[in-house]
């Protein structure tokens, strides 16, 4: 048996000793100078900093702006004093997300949007994209950094934050044990690009690492970049032994309408357990809420709130069991609005997004590239055609409509034979569950739903029968984005699994240098 194997079930443990404390040293010393330091007046070059915080499977009532049972307020602030982004769109699952908001691109173009990247997997997003981090350095911000998850490519040198346009990184690849920071029985935990021996809770660590980029560069000239993929709350469902005691009351989540299209036929856990993982599930979200906390904390200290735009928003909708995505249909994974659409908020006090609003147009994660490429005054971000869309008007209010587009969404990691394609377009979304829609015969072999999306968000009315010339129409367009599909994209999630032992450390010799870039 293969060592990861052996080490799988340990690794996903609800329970864990007490939190160790960071060890204590002169980076903790600089910190809390920092704090106490004088405020740091705007760069020069007027340019807002930029941060921007995604979760991992965050459910939308997961938060309690959204009137959710777990207790959120730093998360609250974004939007009680920016704006609360009420139809905000990713795709159904992690590495889709974060290749779309890094190239401002449906993930298809480049195969990399059916399935996320497996641990076991050689695959990465497309060296031929330009990235965010990219296009930001050309607009002036020198510092660049990613403190998380990256899941973006861990293989190959090339797919590396370091080699996408960010100057600092401290984090992991994939989904890790939040104590140990293993992975199938080895570590994955890098300050640039060496493995680290970092003792803690991975959130806080995420969070800590975000703070020291924000003392070391607040004061500097040129406006700086930092991009925070927390991997809470994914699984494993870990929390720190002193939070668990706060959601003890909590009870299972009821499951979706479609959650058959999660578990691929499997049934649902019995709900004496979905009711545990629901507690240690909202334990860890309070810890992301303590590290938003901190980040949001930092800003302040330093002065430079005022002109710091915070982009707040999970990568996809909470998964089956554990999430809370309130009434909305499906789960991460799905295409259905439970899965896509998820919690955001933004903030940018000096810009103008600010008053506690709700943003009703839809925004997407495809808009964040663009918009930031607006905000910097860049017109041309050097790469291929976008599909995002400068959404700054909107998040200010002066665009009360939003742009007149279609939204697409696709996941096919569940199972390659119920695909899932959906449109938006106008008042209508379709959802096309069934064989690849490339394959000769499959619209006839798949399941077609239609809905109003404004008036009906939980997609309880299916209309394809009541208009048919609606549903073929988007049909039709629903076809030609799955066609985008490149021969070889990311493959199945468990191509790959059998007999796989991942390096020491995860630390592939293609991915060896000398260079550095830690925190």
């Amino acid at each position: 048996m293969p060592r990861w194997r052996r080490a799988l079930a340990g690794s996903h443990s609800r329970r864990r000793p007490a939190f160790r404390r960071l060890r204590a040293g002169p980076a903790c010393a600089v910190i809390l100078l920092a704090a106490c330091g004088a405020p740091t007046p705007p760069p020069e070059t007027g340019l807002p900093h930029v941060v921007l915080i995604v979760p991992d499977d965050l459910g939308r009532h997961d938060v309690s702006f959204h009137g959710g049972e777990i207790a959120t307020p730093n998360i609250d602030r974004i939007a009680a004093e920016g704006v609360l982004i009420e139809r905000f769109y990713t795709a159904p699952i992690c590495s889709p997300t974060r290749a779309g908001l890094m190239t401002g691109r449906y993930p298809i173009r480049y195969g990399l949007m059916r399935n996320v990247i497996a641990p076991w997997q050689d695959f990465g997003l497309d060296t031929e994209e330009v990235t965010l981090a990219e296009v930001l350095a050309r607009a002036g911000y020198e510092h660049r950094a990613v403190f998380g998850k990256w899941h973006l490519g861990h293989v190959r040198r090339e797919h590396h934050p370091l080699r996408r346009g960010f100057t600092e990184f401290v984090g992991h690849n994939t989904s890790i044990d939040y104590f140990t920071k293993a992975r199938f029985g080895e570590r994955d935990w890098f300050h640039g690009y060496e493995p680290a021996d970092e003792e803690g809770y991975v959130t806080d660590l995420v969070a800590e690492h975000a703070v020291r980029f924000i003392d070391r560069h607040a004061s500097g000239e040129a406006p700086f970049f930092l991009y925070v993929p927390f991997n809470a709350a994914h699984s494993p469902l870990q929390a720190k032994e002193e939070d668990l005691p706060r959601y003890a009351h909590l009870d299972a989540v009821e499951p979706p309408r479609s959650w058959q299209e999660v578990t691929a036929g499997w049934p649902l856990p019995p709900e004496e357990q979905r009711r545990e993982d629901r507690r240690v599930h909202a334990a860890m979200v309070h810890a992301l809420d303590e590290g938003v906390g901190r980040i949001l904390r930092a800003l302040d200290d330093r002065g430079i709130a005022e002109n710091t735009l915070v982009l707040f928003f999970s990568d996809n909708g909470g998964g089956l069991g554990a999430a809370d995505n309130g009434p909305y249909r499906g789960t991460k994974s799905t295409v259905f609005e439970g899965g896509t659409r998820v919690a955001a908020a933004a903030r940018w006090p000096a810009g103008g997004i600010s008053g506690g609003r709700r943003v009703k147009p839809p925004v997407a994660y495809i808009d964040v590239l663009p918009t930031l490429m607006g905000i910097a005054g860049l017109n041309d971000h050097g790469g291929k055609e976008l599909d995002g869309r400068n959404v700054r008007d909107v998040l200010a209010g002066a665009d009360v409509d939003g742009p007149a587009r279609d939204l697409y969404s696709f996941v096919g990691q569940k199972n390659p034979e119920r695909e899932q394609v959906s449109v938006m377009s106008g008042a209508w979304k379709l959802v096309v569950i069934g064989p690849p829609l490339d394959r000769p015969g499959s619209a006839p072999a798949s399941e077609q739903l239609l809905y109003r999306i404004e008036e009906d968000p939980f997609e309880e009315r299916n209309l394809a029968t009541d208009h048919p010339h609606v549903a073929e129409r988007l049909l039709e367009k629903a076809h030609e984005f799955r066609a985008l599909q490149p021969p070889n994209p990311v493959g199945s999630f468990g191509v790959g699994m059998e007999g796989f032992e991942p390096p020491p450390n995860w630390r592939f010799p293609e991915a060896h240098t000398t260079e550095s870039g830690g925190s």
